[in-house]
Parts: structure tokens; C-alpha cells; sequence
């Protein structure tokens, strides 16, 4: 997501921005945990999406991934 929403730039989509209150919102509803567990699961896997989506038990395997790497 856009750091502001109000840019029409590109989004970066692979990323989560727990210090932007859109993007909180956003990623907590996505991933049905409140913002205060998105918020420590991001501090100990880091803001990569597919990671975060890991750490919640939501991991996708396709083509070109391994799981567990």
C-alpha cells in the first residue's frame, strides 16, 4: 500500500507499514488479527507479507516456493 492514500503512485504491496494507520487497518483486517498482533508478529518476522501471512498460519506454497524456506 501507498503511504498516503491520498498518491495514486504505485503501491508497494509487499511490504506492511505498521506505522501507517491505513495500512494497520488494512493488513489487520486482511489477516482477521487485531492491529496489536500484526504489530508483533511484523517485529519478530519483519514486513515482508508472505512472511507475516506465514507467521499467522495463512503460508501459501506456488510456483517457485518451498515451504519452510
Amino acid at each position: 500500500m501507498a503511504d498516503d492514500p491520498s498518491k495514486r503512485g504505485q503501491a508497494d504491496r509487499a511490504q506492511i507499514n505498521v506505522n501507517e494507520k491505513h495500512e494497520l487497518r488494512h493488513w489487520s483486517k486482511k489477516f482477521s488479527v487485531s492491529p496489536e498482533k500484526l504489530r508483533e508478529v511484523v517485529e519478530k518476522v519483519g514486513t515482508r507479507v508472505d512472511d507475516v501471512e506465514r507467521a499467522l498460519g495463512g503460508g501459501r506454497s506456488g510456483p517457485g516456493r518451498q515451504a519452510g524456506s
